[in-house]
């Protein structure tokens, strides 16, 4: 090796047996904490998040430093995936107009709320997902679960929203315009609690991208890693993501390196 390298024998020995530097010291104790950082967040923080918990750990350190100590260790983000859309309207019609036009930015909370549907295949066949989202904390504040996806889900979504929060005041309900949220019935839940409809102009996914960037982001996380094999196998899986990762752990850019209930503790009364 000494020959190859061009290196000489007492040089390679006197390196042997020098001592680790303090500053090698330092970046092995920053190296196992980031291991740690990542590993809770299922490998799916990059370098500024994993910089943000360091910090509010109180482990002093240059977001370059972990950037470069990831990069030499191979410490990586889930890569991204393509994400598709799981249903479509094609009736042409408009059911409600679009309140929101994209301003996801809200101040307030229960102002407007964000919907959608996905679905996730199991060894058990098909298991459906509807959230419901405040826009202004990035919340899930109401789900539900089911193996067919039909209006009755989204209806579960929105009355456990609603029982979580109890909003008053002026509130829009934003979604695409599927059979889910277009339904007669859907739209009489959302006036028989005060609520606006208000809906994604059609073809354009963008007006909802909040809840989609949601969706794809648990796909990435969850899903890419973990294949069920039952219905309640998923059920388990995604409660604990929404309710126990992604409510009150999983930091958001959005919110300054906060997670959603920090988010809210901090900025409520």
């Amino acid at each position: 090796m000494c020959r190859v390298l061009e290196v000489s024998r007492s040089g390679y020995y006197s390196w042997k047996r020098r001592p680790e530097s303090q500053r090698a010291k330092e970046n092995n104790r920053l190296l196992d904490e980031i291991y740690k950082v990542h590993a809770e967040s299922r490998r799916t923080y990059g370098s500024p998040r994993i910089h943000k918990t360091l910090q509010r750990q109180g482990i002093n350190c240059g977001r370059n430093r972990v950037a470069r100590l990831m990069r030499l260790n191979g410490i990586i983000a889930q890569r991204q995936l393509r994400y598709k859309r799981s249903t479509a309207t094609k009736s042409g019609r408009t059911f409600a107009v679009d309140l929101v036009k994209r301003q996801f930015n809200i101040t307030v909370p229960n102002r407007i709320w964000a919907g959608d549907l996905t679905c996730f295949w199991t060894g058990s066949g098909w298991l459906h997902l509807a959230v419901v989202m405040d826009l202004y904390s990035r919340r899930v504040i109401g789900w539900a679960m089911s193996n067919r996806m039909t209006e009755g889900l989204t209806i579960d979504a929105v009355n456990m929203a609603v029982m979580s929060r109890r909003p008053k005041g002026f509130l829009v309900h934003h979604s695409d315009q599927g059979s889910q949220y277009s339904s007669q019935t859907f739209r009489n839940l959302l006036a028989h609690h005060g609520i606006q409809c208000s809906m994604n102009r059609l073809g354009n996914c963008y007006d909802n991208a909040v809840v989609e960037s949601f969706f794809k982001t648990l796909k990435i996380e969850l899903v890419k890693e973990k294949k069920f094999k039952t219905r309640e196998e998923g059920k388990s899986a995604l409660f604990e993501y929404i309710e126990v990762f992604y409510n009150r752990k999983r930091l958001h850019s959005t919110l300054g390196y906060m997670s959603p209930t920090e988010f809210e503790a901090e900025n409520l009364p």
